[in-house]
């Protein structure tokens, strides 16, 4: 058999023979001579092995071996790495090639493992910087510190190589520009990990990362700093930023929301995973993937490495081993988390060795993943292709290390509660209150309680309780919705449903743990009404029934009520019915504030024309009787807390005889708010409190033309016939709409709507609530946008109930620019919608609230930012930036002052 023929069939029995067989034959054209080193009689040689190997898995190093000679020798003393040239530019990216082949050589070979490999690639990378340092011919202060894999002595054959410049020279930015334009010709160089990332200086001093990190950094910059370490230049230099940036990674505590955050920004990445079609075939972000592991691994650390310095590898594997040692970890899903990352690794190798393309997916079809999974050394047989077989593997793997990513924060936690601890009560703590749990020994006894009423009705319920633990974690308060679940399995109903749903939805029990954990007032409707359960996880089944469907359902249940407050206690229960869907669907972020509003409303649009309905029913009349809404109720505007501002209208000829208005407010107000179905407001009313409940068309006329003052055209602006005779209420309106746009206002009216304006400014925010946040009365908040719309309406004639679509319309007639309705619109909706988030959060115990200004407690302010997804001081300077553009807006058109 002649060399030829040896080097050919091995070529086509190869990974890729479609690819290695012309580039066989192209080496035998070029380079007949080296034919015989190939070759050893029947089979290949060491180097030819080595040849092949790289062939089969490179196209872009299979290039470099057929157009360098020195490439072949390389490959035959892959015992001797290559040096890297640092004398001569121009030869520094050829044998960085080089080298690269000779770390390909000894890894495809199986010489060295995946973590030989990234250590060898970081080495390179760094011996490069260095390089590239002393032929920019640096200056002496300038040090290059590695960052992501390149810091952690991981690094893949495409990875972006990941620096930082500190520098003891005032202003070293065109050396660093010199090194990295340099560096770049072997390596992707990349710098934009830097304070303010492109937009910030190349290089700082290290007061200035010190300044920085103390003062702007996000905890994702915290988080990156866990594997900083110096790769090249001044070593001192170096050293003084590794001591700087371990100083203030480990002197300090990661808070709940921190952790939260960076939390949120992984499943940020997988959502993107996901629209893009890539789940599954994503090595590296997608469920199960890289990042699984690394992520857990750098979240554990953080949580534990600030006691614990043994812990603080910047390698993932080097700290997964040190996490397992310590007890962190189990033993056994360390080991298989390590396993499995190396297989993904090596995978992920393999795809970028192709032609060194920063890829983490594998190709959609089977054709497109052959190569590779013979490359790893999968082969066909009698029952699955080599690439069903890797499917197979890949499938389990990824599956694997999801579950443990999945349980691995509180799997030890219930060890410990169960009497078999791994890790130190210290250590339970700081991971318990790193995860938003705030009361250990509470927080145990709650675990313990709810694993043994979950054990005793399912084994797997017992398997989902670390999962439950996960997704508590991070709803904006942990140990309520721990007690909200412990409330639910205490109940033997309650328990059955919730298991059942469980069993067949895990995404309903993610979404359940998410609603205990933000709202007590959601969590005690939930308790009430379990069957909601059952179709958290459906999106329309959650949805609030339309009004037809709840007049009907209420008038049927009050039939069956044997006096007022069992009607009442009717009403009641639907109200809240309702409000469990409407606030669901709000928190899982289903609705906008619009909707939200309009659902709100028409649920007691609703509820009060069927109260309506019994009262008159029961009292036999059938003289006209209808409810105007007016204020927010008219807008179809409801908030959680709204009160019910209304105006009761009866028929002409009613005179002095009976009114369905007392009975009406006796069964929707009550005699308390423990029995309240609505908090009904009648003081817009003519007269206020010393007015008449009601009165006929007639008599609101005659009041409209005698007594009404301009106030009261501001409030009829919103009002709409809610609930009763219909006939009726349209001659009301007709009356209203008159009196309204009866004539333009005047100077003097302007004038007394402004100081109306202003009085409520200075008088009404309550004590204890903070002025400068304040959402409803505070500076360009809810009152700002609701009066300057009204004011220009009334100014220009422009009707509408509601403040957006009263927006829209002075837009569209000319009286307002598109860019102040903007502002004003968005601090609306921010306003509106965390307004009723804190309703929803901020409730306590029966509902009781706490206000309408942004929480003043840091506790209470971080629960209502994470429920938002944001953190205090994000939250904070949003209602800044919002408010501060729409006061501008108020100003300028409300109160006439002009300040651009």
């Amino acid at each position: 058999m002649d060399d030829v023929h040896v080097l050919e069939s091995a070529a086509e029995r190869s990974a890729s023979p479609e690819t290695v067989l012309p580039m066989v034959r192209r080496l035998q054209e070029s380079r007949p001579d080296v034919l015989d080193r190939l070759v050893d009689g029947p089979r290949l040689s060491a180097l030819g092995r080595a040849l092949l190997a790289v062939l089969e898995a490179s196209n872009v190093l299979g290039r470099l071996c057929l157009s360098d000679p020195r490439a072949l020798e390389v490959l035959d003393r892959l015992d001797e790495a290559p040096a890297v040239r640092s004398d001569d530019p121009d030869a520094l990216a050829g044998t960085a090639r080089l080298a690269e082949l000779h770390i390909a050589g000894r890894d495809l070979l199986g010489l060295d493992g995946m973590e030989e490999t990234g250590a060898a690639l970081a080495a390179l990378a760094a011996a490069v910087l260095e390089a590239a340092v002393e032929s920019a011919a640096s200056p002496a202060g300038l040090s290059v510190i590695g960052m992501g894999k390149l810091g952690g002595g991981e690094l893949n054959y495409a990875s972006d190589v990941d620096v930082l410049f500190v520098s003891a020279e005032a202003d070293a930015a065109l050396d660093a520009l010199a090194v990295m334009e340099l560096a770049r010709t072997c390596f992707r160089v990349d710098a934009d990990l830097r304070p303010e990332g492109r937009a910030g200086p190349l290089t700082r001093s290290l007061d200035s990362y010190r300044n920085y990190w103390r003062r702007w950094a996000s905890p994702w910059e915290f988080q990156a700093l866990l594997k900083a370490r110096p790769v090249a230049g001044n070593p001192t230099v170096g050293e003084a930023f590794a001591d700087a940036a371990a100083d203030v990674v480990w002197g300090r505590t990661w808070s709940a929301d921190e952790l939260a955050e960076v939390r949120a920004m992984k499943a940020r990445s997988e959502e993107l995973v996901a629209r893009r079609g890539l789940t599954g075939r994503e090595l590296k972000r997608g469920p199960g993937g890289i990042r699984d592991v690394e992520f857990a691994v750098q979240l554990l650390q953080l949580v534990h490495g600030r006691a614990d310095p043994a812990i603080r590898s910047p390698s993932t594997l080097g700290a997964l081993r040190e996490l397992g040692e310590a007890g962190y970890v189990s033993i056994d899903d360390a080991a298989t988390l390590a396993d499995h990352y190396r297989f993904l690794r090596t995978v992920e190798h393999r795809l970028q060795l192709v032609e060194h393309e920063q890829t983490h997916a594998l190709a959609p079809t089977p054709a497109g993943r052959r190569r590779i999974a013979r490359l790893l050394g999968f082969q066909d047989t009698a029952g699955a292709s080599a690439v069903e077989r890797f499917d197979d593997d890949l499938r389990r793997r990824l599956a694997e290390v999801r579950a443990i990513h999945e349980r691995l924060f509180f799997r030890p936690l219930l060890e410990a509660f169960a009497g078999t601890p791994t890790m130190a009560p210290e250590a339970l703590e700081r991971r318990l209150s790193a995860f938003g749990f705030a009361d250990a020994k509470r927080t145990a006894a709650a675990v313990e309680e709810l694993a043994g009423g979950l054990t005793r009705s399912s084994r797997l319920m017992g398997q989902l309780l670390p999962l439950l633990l996960d997704w508590l974690s991070v709803s904006p308060d942990p140990d309520l919705g721990l007690l909200g679940l412990r409330h639910l399995v205490v109940r033997s109903h309650h328990r059955v449903q919730m298991l059942s749903t469980f069993r067949e939805s895990p995404e309903a029990a993610r979404r359940l743990c998410l609603l205990l954990g933000s709202s007590r007032s959601l969590a005690e409707a939930l308790v009430r009404n379990p069957e909601l359960i059952s179709v958290l996880d459906d999106d329309e089944a959650l949805a609030s029934q339309p009004r037809a469907h709840l007049v009907a359902d209420a008038e049927l249940r009050m039939e069956r009520a044997e006096d007022d407050d069992g009607r009442r206690d009717q009403l009641r229960r639907l109200r809240q019915d309702q409000f469990t869907r409407i606030a669901a669907r709000d928190l899982l972020d289903l609705d906008d504030v619009g909707t939200v509003g309009a659902n709100l409303t028409a649920t007691a649009e609703a509820l009060l024309e069927a109260a309506l309905e019994d009262v008159c029913s029961r009292s036999k009349t059938t003289k006209g009787f209808c409810v105007v809404g007016v204020g927010r109720f008219g807008g179809a505007e409801l908030a959680y807390g709204s009160d019910l501002d209304v105006l009761f209208v009866h028929g002409d000829d009613n005179g002095g005889g009976w009114s369905p208005a007392e009975p009406l407010v006796r069964l929707v107000h009550g005699d308390s708010p423990a029995t309240r179905v609505y908090a009904l407001d009648l003081g817009l009313r003519p007269e206020g409190g010393q007015g008449p409940l009601a009165r006929p068309v007639a008599g609101y006329r005659r009041y409209f033309e005698r007594w009404a003052q301009t106030w009261e055209r501001q409030a009829l602006l919103r009002a709409r016939v809610v609930a009763g005779d219909r006939t009726l209420g349209a001659r009301f309106m007709e009356e209203a709409r008159r009196f309204v746009w009866r004539a333009p206002l005047d100077d003097g009216d302007v004038a007394e709507i402004r100081r109306l304006k202003a009085r409520m400014e200075r008088e009404r925010i309550p004590a204890g609530e903070d002025p400068e946040f304040h959402l409803k009365l505070g500076r360009g908040s809810l009152s700002d946008v609701e009066w300057t719309v009204q004011l220009l309406q009334l100014r220009h004639d422009v009707p509408g109930t509601s403040t957006l679509g009263a927006l829209e319309a002075l837009v569209a007639a000319g009286h307002l620019t598109s860019e102040d309705a903007g502002a004003l619109g968005a601090s609306y909706r921010f306003l509106e919608h965390t307004r009723n988030r804190w309703h929803l959060v901020g409730a306590l115990a029966g509902g009781a609230q706490k206000g309408d200004s942004l929480p003043t407690r840091a506790h209470e302010l971080s629960r209502l930012a994470r429920s938002l997804s944001t953190t205090p001081a994000a939250l904070r300077e949003e209602y800044r930036r919002v408010t501060r553009r729409a006061r501008l807006v108020t100003e300028r058109v409300f109160y006439g002052i002009d300040r651009r």
